[in-house]
């Protein structure tokens, strides 16, 4: 499934292929005029042919041609508590990417905030990164959490069902939780809100003592070593492909029946309906409306980001960031 192509593609897929960043983060490096192409400034529809040359933030990236060459990397790392998994971080703490040294560019799947541990995966395959974290996937992330006070039953049961998140005007979608002693549990989740968990718990009066992620989809933590890492297995990598190929099928719409002959028809609108059965498939509609209004958030955050690059160009680059 994940395979390197030395032919045309656009611009945020060839940032995505070269391991640069996903392609979510592309489009916002090109709507804020960090990307060229051959020079010019790229735009989101712009391809890049074999010969063309890219820079991004500066940095050459080469061209399609030098793609065919590369080999695909996905490694799982058990990250230690203080370490960051972004590129940048404004209290300097160390680097997930640093911390690995691998000997090529990769960057993490998604983010583990700085007071947790455990599981995170990190790639040179973009694509790889955008199907993963593509929330209406549902992908499963599992962790083990422990907090400042025993457990209740009203406990357990309102993070099952989900709690209402006021800063972020949202309910958490239904999860699966397993009590493992009188004040830590595990907790399966389906959707990777910025430090979720900390905040269902702290809407219920908990504070998370520690927390660790011990699975996300079919790849475990297993025994590995705070601060160390190993690559993926190929039977790991297989499952993973299978399982995500399986979610791209689903989302892909059904064909359309000719007009040609009445049973024909039938079936068509049949499969057609069960496409679509599919493809909605775990999503209610409260979970499309939570989805909808946390990619408005996401909307809204990159465009406060783009108003704050500009303004950091504007005043020669003292201005600060915000974080999101």
């Amino acid at each position: 499934m994940f395979e390197w192509s030395n032919g045309a593609m656009r611009i945020n897929k060839f940032l995505s292929a070269s391991g640069y960043c996903s392609r979510r983060e592309a489009d916002r490096l090109i709507e804020a005029g960090r990307v060229t192409v051959d020079g010019a400034p790229a735009e989101l529809g712009t391809v890049v042919e074999p010969g063309m040359r890219v820079r991004a933030n500066g940095q050459e990236l080469g061209g399609v041609e030098g793609l065919s060459g590369r080999k695909p990397v996905l490694i799982a790392v058990n990250k230690p508590v203080g370490v960051v998994c972004t590129t940048s971080d404004n209290d300097r703490a160390p680097n997930i990417v640093d911390m690995v040294e691998y000997p090529e560019r990769i960057y993490p799947i998604g983010r583990l905030d700085k007071d947790s541990e455990g599981l995170i995966l990190l790639t040179n395959m973009g694509e790889l990164v955008d199907e993963i974290l593509r929330g209406s996937n549902g992908h499963e992330k599992e962790y083990l959490v422990r907090v400042d006070k025993a457990l209740t039953e009203g406990f357990v049961e309102h993070m099952r069902r989900g709690v209402h998140l006021n800063e972020l005007q949202l309910t958490t979608r239904p999860c699966r939780l397993v009590i493992r002693d009188k004040t830590s549990f595990y907790i399966t989740l389906t959707q990777g809100l910025n430090r979720q968990i900390r905040r269902m718990c702290e809407a219920l009066g908990y504070h998370v003592v520690s927390l660790k992620r011990l699975r996300v989809m079919n790849i475990r933590l297993g025994g590995l070593k705070s601060g160390s890492w190993r690559n993926v297995t190929p039977e790991e990598l297989k499952t993973l492909s299978g399982m995500l190929k399986k979610d791209s099928s689903a989302r892909r719409p059904a064909p359309q029946a000719s007009s040609g002959s009445g049973s024909a028809s039938g079936s068509g609108t049949g499969s057609a309906r069960r496409g679509s059965a599919a493809k909605r498939k775990g999503l209610s509609a409260v979970d499309r409306r939570r989805d909808e209004n946390y990619k408005e958030r996401q909307r809204a955050y990159f465009k406060r980001r783009r108003q704050d690059d500009e303004g950091s160009r504007g005043s020669g680059g003292k201005s600060g960031r915000r974080r999101g």
